[in-house]
């Protein structure tokens, strides 16, 4: 008696949980319907981007203009001191990690 209970609470339990498990699996795997597909938006054409330097509205051939500018332009220079001071710190902090007692 004490079997045929056990079977059928494991049987139930089975049916419960591969019930639970299966629910609502096809309407999560779906991309909701207003979602534009990716192969759409790969052929897309921008005609008009933001500024990465200041967020304001430019067309294609401003953004192009502003890449080209980007890239010949080379990036500004930090004071020599400072970035000592960072390479101080970068060395200081792995230093910290292999030696923890250093910090006290």
């Amino acid at each position: 008696m004490k079997s045929l209970k056990l079977l059928i609470l494991s049987i139930t339990t089975a049916i419960v949980v591969w019930v639970a498990g299966h629910r609502d699996t096809a309407v999560k795997a779906l991309p909701p319907p207003e979602d534009i597909p990716e192969e759409i938006l790969r052929t897309e054409i921008i005609t008009e981007a933001r500024s990465p330097v200041d967020g304001k509205r430019l067309s294609a051939a401003e953004y192009a203009e502003l890449q080209a500018q980007q890239q010949t332009s080379p990036p500004p220079k930090l004071n020599t001191r400072i970035r000592e001071q960072v390479f101080l710190l970068r060395i200081r902090r792995v230093l910290l990690q292999l030696f923890p007692f250093l910090s006290i």
